[in-house]
Parts: structure tokens; sequence; C-alpha cells
């Protein structure tokens, strides 16, 4: 493995995600978090994916999703660099703005305390989601129903929603749990992401276990830094990143097994530890596609505004299905280039690409606009004092659309979550009317036990 000459592109790439770490320097709080995930995340996609194609150049072969046929057929140099240009421009500007918004409200910073940290109430809810979905997910693995990474329908959807919980419940609970025992609170951390990560395994998916470990991140924001903090959440990082593809290994088969590391042979020894995990960062298979059907050439602008309107309504009320958007994308724009006919699946698509297939130039920028704002007003909403703009903000965290998705792959899965989150309100009256009857059905001169936590900070 030789090391690559970088096309002017990857290098503006760079530049746009050094930016927004230095955005994220000079802000602080969960925009800080985010904005570093968000760099890493697409540092992944759009930088360590085609270095690594560029230093080993692959042969395509079955069962690769790396070493993709198209950007082979065009040769890695010149194709990666076509490939990338789009996302280089929706990356600068998404820095740009980034930047300009940090800078902005460094003029105008109040201090953000997040209120509902350690609220009893809260952390009683957040404990009965996570008991059902866990319930929930004991059953989906018992029953073979757990389903898996791109697949576009569940064997149970009931069962996938009542999952659901366990999201926001350990997501919740690592985020805004309070203890005034460190242990108590170290040890409740320790269950919920090793919960995670097993369901990372069920499902195949590494969403559940890079949730957890930004769900650490985002409280170590909330409740400040220290280096044994800093240590715990690279800890967790690195295992999630280097484990992954071991965790993979344990729900396949010997044949299985056997078939992948025939395939990884094709690469250095170095790179085969991340290939299983590379693979899971596939946003260069969606600038490939976009590259391949070319700018405005999917859903009109009118068709997008629909769709995002739709995607907010309850399914139950609509008399035609909702667009699949990650579906659609396999079907019409992956399938423009690739025989997608005898597959189903349901694919990341970018907001960059997104927008560009959908308005070219200008849908890009509106594309990266739209995750902007998300982006900021999922930062402010774990500031919140209301339930609902918290759990949304806790969902964004498992699920953290503005990573991968574009605007219709967003509201599908703030469109998802609203019935999660209108489960998790009906709890949290439950939970609050059961505390008020226990006031009033204390005997004078007994008082209920205090409250572990407080408000604040830890």
């Amino acid at each position: 493995m030789t090391v690559p000459a970088l096309n002017p592109e990857i290098l503006v790439i760079i530049a746009a995600l050094v930016a927004m770490v230095v955005a994220a320097a000079l802000t602080s709080g969960v925009l800080r978090v985010l904005l570093v995930a968000q760099a890493l995340y697409w540092a992944m996609s759009y930088v360590a994916r085609p270095v690594v194609l560029l230093a080993v150049l692959p042969a395509p072969r079955f069962g690769d999703n790396v070493a993709d046929p198209r950007l082979a057929d065009l040769g890695y140099d010149v194709a990666i660099g076509e490939v990338l240009r789009p996302v280089a421009f929706g990356l600068s500007v998404y820095a740009l703005m980034m930047l300009g918004y940090v800078l902005w409200a460094r003029r105008h910073r109040t201090p953000r305390v997040a209120v509902l940290a350690g609220d009893p109430d809260l952390t009683t809810t957040l404990g009965v989601l996570y008991v059902l979905g866990t319930l929930a997910r004991l059953a989906a693995v018992a029953t073979g129903a757990a389903g898996g990474a791109g697949e576009v329908q569940s064997a149970s959807p009931i069962l996938s929603l009542l999952t659901m919980p366990a999201t926001l419940g350990a997501i919740g609970l690592i985020v805004f749990f309070r203890s005034e025992r460190p242990v108590n609170t170290g040890l409740l951390l320790g269950i919920l992401t090793l919960g995670e990560l097993w369901w990372t395994t069920a499902i195949q998916s590494k969403t559940p276990v890079l949730g957890a470990a930004l769900a650490i991140a985002v409280r170590f924001a909330l409740t400040g830094w220290s280096r044994a903090k800093i240590a715990g959440i690279g800890v967790v990082s690195i295992a999630g990143v280097g484990g992954f593809g071991w965790l993979q290994s344990l729900k396949s088969t010997p044949y299985l097994r056997a078939e992948a590391m025939i395939v990884d042979s094709a690469y250095p020894e170095p790179v085969r530890p991340f290939l299983s995990l590379l693979r899971r960062f596939d946003l260069l298979e969606a600038a490939t596609d976009a590259y391949y059907i070319g700018p405005s050439s999917w859903l009109s602008p009118s068709e997008v505004v629909g769709h995002l309107a739709r995607s907010m309504i309850p399914g139950q009320l609509l008399s035609e299905p909702k667009l699949q958007s990650g579906t659609a994308w396999a079907s019409e724009v992956r399938g423009a280039s690739v025989d997608m006919s005898q597959v189903s699946v349901s694919l990341a698509e970018g907001n960059v690409n997104e927008g560009y297939v959908i308005a070219g130039t200008s849908g890009v920028v509106i594309g990266v606009a739209f995750t902007a704002v998300l982006l900021v007003g999922w930062s402010r909403a774990l500031y919140s004092r209301h339930l609902t703009a918290v759990m949304f903000g806790i969902a964004l965290i498992e699920v953290p659309v503005v990573f991968e998705r574009g605007m219709l792959g967003s509201a599908e899965t703030l469109g998802k979550y609203l019935q999660v989150v209108v489960l998790a309100w009906l709890t949290y009256l439950v939970v609050v009317e059961w505390r008020r009857y226990r006031e009033r059905t204390t005997p004078t001169g007994l008082s209920a036990p205090a409250a572990v936590g407080s408000k604040g900070s830890e």
C-alpha cells in the first residue's frame, strides 16, 4: 500500500472539516460535541474511504461494497475527484455557515443549563421506557424479528415500533441521569452502553453503539469535561470502532466469515480490521449515485415540499403510503447506474447528494442549510424545559440524521419518532400523577424519600 496523492476535492473536504472543528472549538456545550462528531462521521465517508481506494486501488468483486465498480471503471483517481466535487462545495458552504453562526452566537452568548437534567420525573419516565423497550427487544431477538441494517420492512412492524422506547430510555438516561454517588452513575452508564452494544450486534447496525458514545459525549458537554471523562469517551469510541468487525462476526456463519476473509484479503493487513466499519460509512456510494444520475434529475421542488409535509403526519391518517426516501433512492437514483432490480434496501443519501440530484448547486446549498438549522435546533432542544423538545433531541442522538440523511430522510425520522414521543409524554403524565398520589397519601410527618440528583449539572 502506497501513500496516495490526494485529489484537490479531498483536500477541500479536509479543509472544510477542519473549519468545522475550529467552529466547535469556538463554541461550547452540546453544539461543540455535535460538530466534532459530524466532522468525524463525514471524514470516515468522504476522506477515509476515498483514501483507502486511492491507496489500494482494489479490483471490484462480489460482496465488497468498498471497491465500487463504477469508480473503478472510470479510474479511481479521476472518478473520485468528479464524484466528490459537489461534496467539496457543499461541505465548504456548510462549514462557513457554522463558522458564521458560532461567531454570531459568541457575541450573544447566554449561559445555558440543562433544566431537566436530574429531574426525578424525567428519570423515572426514561427508566420505564427503557424497561418496556428492552422487553420488546428481547422478544424481537427471540422471534427472529430484530431485523438488520438497510432493511426496508421489519418482520414485525409492531415489535419494531415497541423497541424504539428503549432507544429514548437508554440515551436519555445516559444524558440526563444524575446521582450524588459517582459509583451509581458509572454503573448505570456501563449497563446502558453494554445494552446498546448488544443491540448493535443483534440488528447488525453501527447506530446503537455510536449513539451511546455520542450520548456520553453530550452528557459530558452538559456536566463539564475532565481528563477522566475525555479518556472514558475515547475508550468507548475506540472500543466501538475497533470491535465492530468482531461483533459483526459473532452473528455470521463460518461460511460467511470465510467469504468475508476472502474479500478482505484484497486489502493490506493494516486496513482489514476497519473494513467492516468502513463499509457502514457509505456516503461515498451515495455521491457516486448522484454523479451518475446527474443534477436536477430526481424529485421536483414541489414534490419535495409535499413529501416533507406528509412525513410529519401519521401514516394511519393518509390514504396512501408515505415516500420512503432511502428506498426510493435505492431504486430510482442508485438504480440509474446499478442493477437494483433484485435488491430491496434503504440507503443513506446525505444532504449534499440529495440536494444535488433535486436541484443541482442550489439544491446543495438548501440541503446543507437545512442540516445546519436542524443541528442548531437539536443542540438547543437538549437544554429545553419542555419534555417534547428534549425527547426529540434524545431521539436524534441515537439516529443522527444530520450525519447521513438529507431533508427527506430527516423529516421521515422526526415523523417516525413523533409517535414514540407521544408515548413518552403519556408515560411522563402517568409518572407525575403517581408521584403526586404518593405525596398525597404519605402520612403527615413522614416525608417521601428525597429524589436523588438535582436539576443542575452533575
